[in-house]
């Protein structure tokens, strides 16, 4: 046994003593949120070395596999805000990066300022429609970028 091995058993062994003066033994059962319990399993299951819970491994399996509707199945779901940003461009939350960056750029050659120069009310809607649009896509490759999709 190795150095790094019994550093981790000791921390493990530190941890669970020290969970169980905390917390009590077995605390983590004692909740009536089955996500929470859900929670503490994964978690204990990961610092006693056990393989991860079934819908954990499930979208492990599907992120590793390159089969897209499988990774579309898996996918997290949508916040507010991030359908707001597909919604100022126009699309639904399903569309991928590919459609977003293509009607992004559609959008800013309408909405650019410089085209509505001559104009002092619609270069200051442009303007506008313009920042909202540049924001709303930077979100959305973030968004994209999380989940390993650009």
């Amino acid at each position: 046994m190795g150095i790094w091995d019994r550093l981790a058993s000791v921390i493990k062994s530190y941890i669970t003593d020290e969970s169980d003066k905390i917390f009590g033994k077995n605390s983590a059962k004692t909740h009536n949120d089955s996500d929470l319990n859900a929670a503490y399993e994964e978690l204990d299951g990961f610092l006693m070395g056990r393989e991860a819970s079934a819908s954990c491994a499930d979208f492990s399996a599907a992120e590793k596999s390159g089969n897209e509707a499988e990774k579309q199945k898996k996918a997290w779901p949508v916040p507010d805000p991030v359908r707001q940003d597909f919604a100022e461009l126009g699309l639904t939350p399903d569309a991928t990066a590919e459609e977003c960056k293509e009607t992004y750029k559609r959008l800013l050659k309408i909405h650019h300022p410089d085209r509505h120069a001559n104009h002092d009310e619609n270069m200051k809607k442009a303007t506008d429609k313009a920042a909202r649009v540049n924001a709303a896509y930077g979100r959305l490759v973030v968004w994209f970028r999380l989940q390993n999709q650009i």
